[in-house]
């Protein structure tokens, strides 16, 4: 049986652990156990913050659709109620999209809101 060597599969193991870790600061990038050490823990926090950044959105869109119900004179509680009394089921990301990008058609919105929320 002929002998196996096996610094090729480490080798190579190696430079995709370095090449995952391009980019970090000192021996994290250059010295194989640092390196490794580095790439599982920013795997972890990239993991991690992938599902982070859905709050993350979400908080983005309220603020956005807060500030355009406020400029046509509602607050955001008030403005949600009054969509959600109206029967529109419009989520926050469609709204703020609208608060930026069509705020006639915002606007008209918050006026059904306010017209829900009065009568």
């Amino acid at each position: 049986m002929p002998r196996v060597k096996r610094g090729v599969t480490t080798h190579r193991r190696h430079k995709k652990v370095l090449a995952l870790t391009k980019g970090h600061r000192a021996t994290k990038h250059s010295l194989y156990r640092r390196a490794h050490e580095s790439m599982l823990k920013s795997l972890s926090y990239a993991y991690a913050h992938r599902r982070e950044r859905k709050g993350d959105m979400r908080r983005l869109w309220i603020s956005r659709v807060n500030a355009a119900s406020r400029a046509n004179g509602l607050t955001y509680s008030q403005f949600i109620n009054g969509l959600s009394r109206s029967g529109i089921e419009i989520n926050r990301k469609i709204l703020a999209d609208m608060a930026v990008r069509e705020p006639e058609a915002f606007a008209s919105l918050v006026t059904i809101a306010r017209d829900k929320l009065q009568g």
